[in-house]
Order: structure tokens, then C-alpha cells, then sequence
């Protein structure tokens, strides 16, 4: 059995995972990362746990404490080359851990090039070429965070709960459109660089990919758990 955490801004993701089929998945809000304790009680004595994190040096500790004495504990650091993937960034390192592990999970699924999405409270956009490796990416803010600034730094905009729509005609329509068409707009852009690759394709994760993905007009397929998948595959290989 392997445990993998995936530890994010929003939301600490857990999958137990024995052979082929997750036993369970599970999430809490990040700020509430001390009650894994709780979910570690019930794993064998010395799990194999695998972890990463975008969600800072006190949430990490925090991890580290729940598990200690009960659970070996392995972090994914981004580095130049793991798992059949190598890194092209400028630094490596600096790589966010949710992005190298969803890039590593990517390369088990699909051999040729692909666009690596994440979307969650930021969207990441990163394109993963047919040799495995990871020629750059984009950042932008997720949906809801969009929503939540122009509610937040406006007067009359609200946090917007509308439909998208080719043709908005309220506020709030406008709203919605507009923050899931620039979602759609940088992926679509991004794609646009490996679109004449044989077998090219998108594959998006994260909460938000259920909203993004009925509004690309690319080759595209969800990957509910591909940041999990990742870990799994640094639990084995790495």
C-alpha cells in the first residue's frame, strides 16, 4: 500500500492506493493539514507515504508532525530529470512540486506530446514533449481567484454565480464567460505550439477542470488524479 498526499493551496489531497485500485481518496481544507493524524492512524504501521506541497514551510511541518513515528515520508522535490521526465526550466527547482508531479503522472499516460493542465486556485498550462520532456508552461489565476478579484478590487461587480455564454447579457453572465474564456484562451494558445504533433493531446486535472473542459475546442481528456498518479510513479521509480 502507498499513500500519496498531494498538499495544495486550497485543498490537501490523500489517495490510498494498493496495486491497481484506490482504496480511498479523500480531501481537507489546507489549513486543517494536522487532522492526516487522524486518516494515519488507520494505515499498517510504516506506509509508504509520498508527498508534495505548494502550500509553504509551516503546512509541510505540520504534515511531517502528523506522520512522524508511524510513517516513512518521502517529498517530491522538482529536480532536472525523474521518472522518465526532464526539466528544461531555468531553475529546477523552482518548479512547483504539483506541477512536477502532475508531469511525471502525464508521461505514464499518454507518449506523445502533450499539454499538462492544472487547474485549481491557479491554472497551470505546461507542455510535455513525445522525448519527456518539459519544455515550459504558463501560470494564471484560477477561476474562482479571477471571480474573486474583480469582486474583491471593484465597486459594482459582484462574485459572480452566472452561466458562460457566447453572448453575455448580464453581469454576471459576463463574469463567468469572460474568466472561463481566458482559461480556455491560454490553454487553446499553448496547444497551438504542439497541435500539428502526431497524437498530440490536453490532459487537465484539478477542481476546476470539469468547468474548463466542455469550453476547449482541442483534443482534450480529464485526468481526475493525475498529480496523485505522479507521486505513485516517484513512490516506485524515483
Amino acid at each position: 500500500m502507498i499513500v500519496a498526499i498531494d498538499i495544495g493551496n486550497t485543498r490537501v489531497k490523500v489517495g490510498v492506493r494498493e496495486g491497481k485500485d484506490w482504496l480511498m481518496r479523500t480531501a481537507l481544507p489546507t489549513p486543517e493539514a494536522a487532522r492526516l493524524a487522524e486518516l494515519a492512524a488507520e494505515w499498517p504501521n510504516g506506509t509508504q507515504v509520498v508527498a508534495s506541497n505548494v502550500a509553504g514551510e509551516a503546512v509541510e511541518s505540520a504534515v511531517t508532525q502528523a506522520l512522524a513515528g508511524r510513517h516513512p515520508l518521502r517529498w517530491l522535490r522538482s529536480s532536472r530529470e525523474a521518472c522518465g521526465v526532464r526539466s528544461s526550466y531555468e531553475f529546477p527547482e523552482k518548479l512547483g512540486a504539483d506541477r512536477w508531479a502532475a508531469l511525471i503522472g502525464a508521461r505514464a499516460q499518454h507518449a506523445s506530446d502533450c499539454l499538462v493542465v492544472c487547474a485549481g486556485t491557479a491554472t497551470t498550462v505546461d507542455h510535455l514533449d513525445a522525448n519527456g520532456v518539459f519544455r515550459g508552461g504558463l501560470i494564471l489565476p484560477g477561476i474562482d481567484l479571477m471571480r474573486s478579484s474583480l469582486a474583491r478590487n471593484t465597486a459594482q461587480l459582484p462574485f459572480a454565480e452566472g452561466v458562460c455564454s457566447e453572448h453575455p447579457r448580464s453581469t454576471v453572465d459576463a463574469i463567468v464567460s469572460g474568466c472561463l474564456f481566458a482559461q480556455t484562451g491560454a490553454i487553446e494558445r499553448m496547444f497551438s505550439h504542439v497541435a500539428g504533433e502526431p497524437d498530440a493531446l490536453c490532459l487537465i486535472t484539478g477542481g476546476a477542470a470539469a468547468a474548463i473542459v466542455p469550453h476547449l475546442r482541442i483534443p482534450c481528456r480529464p485526468a481526475e488524479n493525475l498529480i496523485l498518479e505522479g507521486l505513485l510513479r516517484f513512490a516506485r521509480e524515483g
